[in-house]
């Protein structure tokens, strides 16, 4: 009893001594809520996702890393320590206001463009099964494809508040950022990456939408997506080799050839039935399906776990993906447009994501190189993802009624007070809306269905 309670002591008196170091070196900051964590349903449901992934590449790795490394745990240690990497990143970009990201949304996309240049310079970028993906860091390689689709959203989000009458009224803030976006869908063919391509294009599409461009400018921009996505899988034999064998894996040309990872992938399906064969006694994971750990973990989960675990799986994403949206109508609804659409902008990006791996597990879409978010192994982009749920749980603080409390607060302090000291830029919020200053495509789109259109 003596010991705990001397144990409890020190540790408080530790974090004390913390908190008040930090006031020291930051005076004119209030630090008090500095390391306080809000815990909700997306919290909650990004921890139970990142503890039920850890269990899935501890499972699917083992025979892999054995024969590799001698070491059953090595892909499992490394991916806890990811996870552990992902929760201090993510912890420490909920503490940056969203105002910050808002004027710093273009470094950020100049960044990630550069790093999609460097991939493609010989001696930087690494190259794994044909594809240039990736940058060698030493301790951990990193894909700047991740980086960007998450800076294309900051972006975006920030350019249809910044440009809102040239995008609602003029093709020229229609245009800009697809030149932009073109660009970048260029490098990403270069390395080559076309799933990462489906997924940001989608994503836009969903932005530029809310962001309430014309009807014939989304549809045109429909059309040319689709008609791209056609020439970029018909320019390239592999591509069009995957699209015409995922329709009969089994048969003889095409089970040891294209459709050989769907074909295993089907067999840990089938094995998996109702309740599935037991953790860690897959049969596909002994290098009968490639890359188990990876873009086909979930396959081997079903295998072990059944139908049962699948759904389980899934019920966990849908929670996750609710959590998103809500927390983005919600900020949209009380006028903080920037962080609705950083909430809806990278709910896309998790929701596409998820529809294309699982689509590619179990057959519904010809194979493609797309992680399972929280999932799959791999550092850089477990680490993204976190550092994505650190920005729609900072749009849920800076909606919640105790930080809007404190920023009117300090609003009101400052208009007393500006007769004897000159009143400083407000940075703690970013820029807001009225709802009825700014009508999205989603609200034409609820007018429109109840038979009037306002004006506004």
């Amino acid at each position: 009893m003596n010991s705990n309670t001397s144990a409890n002591t020190s540790a408080k008196a530790s974090t004390n001594s913390i908190n008040t170091w930090l006031q020291g070196r930051f005076p004119n900051q209030d630090l008090s809520s500095f390391f306080t964590i809000k815990m909700n349903g997306l919290i909650w449901s990004w921890l139970a996702l990142m503890a039920l992934g850890w269990v899935m590449v501890m499972s699917a790795s083992t025979s892999i890393a054995e024969t590799y490394t001698g070491n059953a745990a090595y892909f499992s240690i490394r991916h806890s320590v990811y996870i552990l990497m992902g929760i201090a990143t993510a912890f420490f970009i909920s503490r940056i206001p969203l105002a910050w990201w808002q004027k710093t949304d273009w470094l950020w996309l100049l960044i990630g463009g550069l790093g999609l240049v460097a991939v493609l310079i010989p001696g930087i970028g690494h190259e794994v099964n044909g594809s240039a993906r990736w940058l060698n860091l030493g301790i951990m390689k990193v894909q700047p494809s991740e980086i960007v689709k998450l800076t294309v959203v900051l972006y975006i989000s920030g350019y249809l508040i910044r440009r809102q009458a040239e995008v609602q009224n003029q093709w020229s803030g229609f245009i800009k950022p697809l030149a932009i976006l073109g660009v970048i869908v260029v490098l990403l063919l270069l390395e080559p990456d076309f799933g990462s391509v489906v997924v940001l294009m989608g994503a836009v599409l969903v932005l530029l939408f809310l962001g309430g461009v014309k009807a014939g400018q989304f549809f045109i921009l429909v059309v040319a997506t689709l008609l791209l996505g056609y020439l970029v899988v018909t320019a390239e034999e592999y591509r069009l080799a995957r699209l015409t064998t995922y329709w009969q894996p089994f048969h003889p040309d095409n089970v040891y050839g294209s459709g050989y990872q769907l074909a295993q992938a089907l067999i840990a399906f089938g094995r998996g039935e109702l309740w599935g064969t037991g953790l860690g006694e897959s049969v596909q994971k002994l290098f009968y399906l490639p890359e188990a750990h990876t873009d086909f973990v979930f396959a081997i989960w079903a295998e072990e776990t059944g139908l049962v675990g699948g759904l389980f799986a899934l019920g966990l994403l849908t929670v996750f993906l609710s959590q998103c949206m809500a927390i983005g109508w919600k900020a949209q609804k009380q006028g903080n447009l920037y962080g609705g659409f950083i909430c809806f902008g990278i709910a896309t990006l998790f929701g596409l994501q998820v529809v294309i791996n699982l689509g590619v597990n179990t057959g519904l879409l010809p194979t493609k190189g797309l992680t399972l978010p929280f999932f799959s192994y791999g550092g850089s982009s477990l680490i993204i993802c976190c550092v994505m749920v650190a920005l729609v749980y900072r749009v849920s603080l800076e909606i919640s009624e105790d930080f809007t409390a404190k920023v009117s607060g300090k609003t009101t302090k400052k208009k007393v007070t500006a007769q004897k000291k000159p009143v400083k830029k407000q940075i703690d919020k970013p820029v807001v809306a009225h709802p009825d200053e700014y009508v999205t495509g989603f609200d034409t789109y609820v007018n429109e269905l109840n038979g009037g259109h306002d004006d506004k």
